[in-house]
């Protein structure tokens, strides 16, 4: 039997209302996430997100179907998961924040799904996928797995920090998460994770791998480049303040370089990424949303 497409004129304005109807069902979980976001450094990249993956869906329009062909298997498949979570969220314990506000906001990114491939059909799904995935960052992290992140970035970044002293002959001994050197002890705690530009840069290195790479595993080498850099680069943040406070000047572990200075040992983080992406880059055909930029300008 041939599947029969039941298809419609403006689909946008389709789909935007049914945007605005989640949005107003989700109404007091969107408000918790806001201020959730804004009142918690570990979230604040969360109200960057949906601008993004607006961009997103903007540079992918010339894959996304002009006509609505509504598709209603997987969009029924994607909103009963979406109610499951819903319904998980408004149980207690779950339905106190922020683990309810995770639920319902991983249910309210399904119910958006399942209006999109209902109006668009599974075509434009497979082929403009990456928006809605990107859209997993705007899920506040549960506290538990936070820790657990935190704790590895902590191991991580201590190890780094440790061969480095190593390498420099700097004297040290280290103990767990503490590191002893003459007349002067430092401890990596969870306030030096570095989990927030952490964030910052894997979502940064996910972007560039979508743009950059067309084969699956060149994208997952940088993306496993970008997490092993996150250590990386909070390494050598630990190291290099230690060493300035020991033979410079002790501030440096209170000044304006250690509270302030993430965004400096961001981006040496960033571009001890590059070789890797010129490397990778190797074969690859112009970058699509360039490519789009050129045949747009003026001429």
């Amino acid at each position: 039997m041939d599947k029969r497409e039941y298809t419609a004129r403006h689909p946008w304005l389709i789909y935007g209302m049914w945007v605005v109807f989640c949005g107003l069902i989700f109404s007091k979980a969107l408000a918790t996430l806001v201020a959730y976001s804004l009142h918690n450094d570990n979230a604040s990249h969360i109200l960057l997100v949906p601008p993004i993956v607006a961009w997103l869906l903007y540079t992918d329009r010339t894959r996304i179907s002009r006509s609505c062909v509504f598709d209603f298997l997987p969009a029924l498949l994607f909103a009963g998961a979406a109610t499951l979570l819903w319904a998980l969220a408004l149980r207690p314990p779950a339905s106190l924040a922020p683990a309810g506000v995770s639920l319902s906001i991983s249910s309210l990114i399904l119910f958006l799904v399942a209006g999109y491939v209902g109006v668009f059909g599974r075509i434009s799904v497979q082929q403009t996928w990456f928006p809605f995935a990107f859209l997993g960052f705007a899920i506040p992290i549960p506290e538990a797995l936070l820790n657990r992140f935190i704790y590895a970035l902590q191991y991580a970044s201590a190890a780094v920090a440790g061969w480095i002293f190593d390498w420099s002959g700097v004297p040290v001994l280290r103990e767990g998460f503490l590191f002893y050197l003459p007349g002067l002890s430092i401890e990596v705690a969870k306030e030096c994770s570095g989990i927030r530009s952490s964030i910052a840069l894997l979502i940064l290195a996910v972007l560039v791998a979508h743009f950059a790479f067309t084969r699956l595993w060149k994208k997952a080498v940088f993306v496993f480049a970008g997490l092993l850099m996150m250590a990386v680069k909070n390494g050598v943040r630990i190291a290099t303040l230690t060493i300035l406070a020991k033979y410079v000047d002790p501030d440096f572990l209170f000044g304006r370089l250690h509270h302030q200075g993430g965004i400096v040992f961001f981006l040496i983080g960033l571009g001890l990424l590059v070789p890797l992406y010129w490397l990778l880059r190797r074969g690859e055909k112009e970058i699509p949303i360039l490519a789009a930029t050129h045949s747009t300008a003026p001429r």
